[in-house]
């Protein structure tokens, strides 16, 4: 019967949960061990650190400190809608917190790692239907950024970003609008370029935009529009290469 309970007590620590070693930890040696986690590249381990810290350890400068942590070490580890996740959460807990404003820049940076993805395919330019809206949130996120903390350290990197993302997402529109001159949707093509010049005006995609708009406006027997942007595309990109074709009544 003793061998019995033995192998029984045997058993179930065989089979059940193993101790967790942390268990006694400090609210100071969990953000260590993080700390040293994430700055090895262990990314994986450092979450789950950081997690129990705020977990076990919920209020003080640890805890928010953590909460920040998170979100950068999950951004390095390649998971963006939970570094998204936990700069939201910080910036909804701490608004006014000194380092708010990285919370902000880092979700511009997981935004932007997921626009990637976009960017890459408009690139090589094997399709236009393709989903904008991480690069757009990016966007969003470094504008609402430079707006409420226009001396962070931060700003000038987030006002680089969103040129870099102005100029891209400005590009897929006049791609997008060359989709539907191939495909005869003169109407569509011509509104994606009207986009662009009215939402995108300072990009180097606007003298595409206008072409675009000529040919369309042209397709559709619209000629005084035609003529108008042609006009406008004279006036401002006269050595815009190919405007000699638009000058006549070609379409292509």
């Amino acid at each position: 019967m003793l061998v019995l309970a033995v192998a029984l007590v045997g058993g179930c620590s065989m089979f059940g949960k193993k101790p967790d070693p942390t268990k006694s930890w400090s609210a100071q040696r969990l953000y260590r061990a993080a700390k040293e986690k994430l700055d090895d590249g262990d990314y994986e381990t450092a979450i789950g650190y950081y997690e129990k810290l705020d977990t076990r350890y919920p209020f003080g400068t640890l805890a928010e400190q953590a909460q920040l942590d998170i979100a950068f070490a999950y951004y390095k580890f390649d998971e963006p809608a939970s570094a998204v996740a936990a700069a939201d959460r910080f910036i909804k807990l701490h608004p006014r917190h000194p380092n708010v404003d990285y919370a902000y820049y880092l979700r511009g940076l997981a935004h932007f790692n997921q626009g990637k993805a976009f960017i890459d395919r408009l690139v090589r330019l094997d399709q236009s239907d393709r989903d904008t809206g991480a690069a757009s949130e990016a966007f969003d996120d470094f504008a609402q950024l430079t707006r409420r903390f226009p001396q962070s350290r931060y700003a000038p990197d987030a006002r680089q970003r969103m040129l870099y993302l102005k100029n891209t997402l400005a590009a897929h529109e006049v791609h997008v609008a060359e989709y539907y001159m191939k495909r005869h949707a003169y109407v569509a093509a011509a509104n994606r370029s009207r986009y662009v010049i009215e939402n995108y005006p300072s990009t180097p995609a606007v003298p595409k935009a206008l072409a675009i708009q000529v040919k369309a406006y042209r397709r559709m027997g619209l000629d005084k529009l035609a003529a108008d942007s042609l006009r406008v595309l004279r006036l401002n990109y006269p050595k815009m290469p190919g405007i000699e074709k638009l000058q006549g009544t070609a379409t292509e």
